[in-house]
């Protein structure tokens, strides 16, 4: 039988963990069909990989590329820097389920800054929509509990009704016998923000029925960082399989935190239950401006939201309650913009809101709220937090998987705007150059699982994250002396070197580190042989 691919002569690391060994790989259609020592004449297709790694696809275990798949399917940034698969639908924001207000709300928003229709509400019909469109990578959703409970609710600061807990769960049970691989939530977004422990436990449990995982952008992950993790140990107590999210200690009065956050899930995985954790290897964070804002803020949704900003007595009480946070002025030194929407405001991109602020002499917790305000709540900002000290320490642990807590982008057209997180374009590879080959802080083999076969088993997906037979060939085939991340804060649009090839379902998408064209991405679907 004619094979349509070998992979010959590589260093093979297959994903769990093994020692590296020296052989070919042969591929038909999707699938690995052999692993062994081929005949040239078995394929007219050779990729010669004498002294380059072969291992299998990075799987990137929190995503945030859900809209952004549609909007470039190629998914550019992940593919080059070797994901062949993202788990999406991460704290707690995914694109289906969606339903009432917020995707009133998200329609107008994608329409206006990426010209992208929302037109489903069900996991099937935006599964289809990605399916239709062509995807790069494959891609595993989760549901969002943040999207869930804001489509049954709004944006209600309030405990559910009994009703509207049930719809809520109803909801999840139907998506997750759609394909779903699990809930997630975010802890400090709204609406989720408003949610209580026990209504997380009672959709937890329904997650655990279906054999799937509960991940969560925890409660804080500062000031009230253990009892963030305490709450994810009371959750995962109802049998659930746990995730906790970007696993930090966030702010240096915090650091020292981090030998009593892994006291916590040590004692807990210690007695059975099962939570894991993934980070990315980076000291910064990226997520709103508006996360420095109270709870009580986003109550209403964001028409509520910009007329609280308007309102001077009610910007006073914000200030107080930031200043109180964040009493220190050299945090907004630690502050950078990242991405706004309007032409007026790209000047502060990239810039610190110290310097930011001073640019229109203002103070700057006047500056943050005119400028959330012009901006409708659409800032990204980067935040300077972390201890490079504890990042080591987090990635050693065994449990702790590698994630880039990113969406795809691109070099070029609407995802190629701001100063966007490095982790968009060089996570994995950082990894492998920083932490393998310069630290020696990881043994390959021990960082490719962490990276492939690991998060495969966590997310319980179906013949993926190994090098074996009758597995789908995703595959990454790369240089080990030459792998590196080029992506900067400073210089965030540039994908790493030394990928050369990259495989997605036996069709090569990545070639001598650039694109193909090819689309040979899937929608997967839990306990599915698709």
């Amino acid at each position: 039988m004619k094979l349509d691919l070998i992979i010959k002569n590589g260093t093979i690391i297959d994903g769990n963990g093994s020692k590296p060994y020296q052989t070919d790989i042969g591929i038909k259609g999707k699938y690995i069909k052999n692993i062994g020592q081929l005949s040239p004449l078995d394929s007219e297709n050779i990729i010669e990989a004498a002294g380059l790694i072969v291992c299998p696809g990075f799987i990137d275990i929190h995503s945030h590329s859900d809209y952004h798949l549609l909007i470039n399917p190629q998914a550019e940034s992940k593919l080059r820097q070797g994901v062949t698969t993202e788990a999406g639908g991460n704290c707690g924001y995914c694109a289906a389920p969606i339903g009432g207000e917020v995707l009133a709300e998200r329609s107008l928003q994608y329409k206006k800054h990426f010209d992208l229709e929302l037109d489903w509400q069900s996991l099937p019909e935006y599964q289809n929509r990605l399916q239709n469109a062509g995807i790069s990578i494959n891609y595993a959703p989760l549901v969002g509990h943040n999207t869930l409970r804001a489509s049954v609710m709004g944006m209600q600061d309030r405990a559910p009704a009994k009703s509207e807990l049930a719809l809520m769960c109803k909801q999840l049970e139907q998506a997750l016998g759609q394909g779903a691989y699990g809930l997630s939530t975010g802890f400090i977004y709204p609406p989720a923000c408003y949610a209580k422990t026990d209504e997380l436990i009672e959709l937890a449990k329904i997650a655990k029925q279906y054999k799937t995982i509960f991940s969560a952008h925890i409660r804080g992950e500062g000031d009230n960082l253990l009892e963030a993790i305490q709450e994810m140990v009371e959750i995962a107590g109802c049998g659930v399989s746990t995730q906790i999210s970007h696993l930090k200690a966030a702010g240096e009065k915090n650091w020292h935190k981090l030998d009593k956050v892994f006291e916590i899930i040590e004692d807990a995985r210690n007695s059975g239950l099962r939570i894991n954790a993934d980070r990315y290897p980076y000291t910064a964070s990226q997520t709103g401006l508006g996360a420095l804002l109270p709870d009580w803020f986003f109550s209403g949704g964001i028409k509520e939201q910009l007329l609280r900003l308007k309102n001077k007595n009610t910007k006073e009480r914000i200030k107080k309650h930031i200043h109180k946070n964040h009493p220190k002025e050299n945090f907004w030194e630690k502050v950078i913009i990242a991405r706004v929407t309007k032409q007026e405001n790209r000047r502060y991109e990239g810039k610190s809101a110290a310097y930011a602020a001073s640019l229109n002499n203002q103070d700057k917790l006047d500056f943050i709220l005119d400028l959330l305000l012009g901006e409708s709540m659409q800032v990204e900002s980067l935040y300077f937090v972390m201890s490079e000290d504890n990042l080591r320490r987090i990635l050693k642990k065994p449990y702790v998987m590698i994630g880039s807590d990113s969406a795809a982008l691109a070099d070029y057209g609407v995802l190629s705007k701001g100063k966007p997180h490095p982790r968009s374009f060089g996570s994995f590879p950082k990894i492998i150059r920083k932490y393998v080959r310069t630290e020696h802080m990881l043994s390959l083999p021990e960082a490719i699982y962490k990276m492939t076969y690991q998060p495969a088993e966590k997310l319980g997906l179906t013949r993926r994250g190994l090098l074996a037979p009758d597995y789908f060939a995703d595959i990454v085939v790369f240089d080990l002396d030459k792998i590196a991340d080029k992506s900067s804060y400073e210089q965030p649009f540039a994908y790493p070197e030394g990928i050369e090839y990259v495989l997605v379902n036996g069709k090569i998408t990545v070639k001598g580190q650039e694109h193909t064209g090819q689309k040979a991405g899937m929608t997967l679907k839990k306990d599915s042989a698709l």
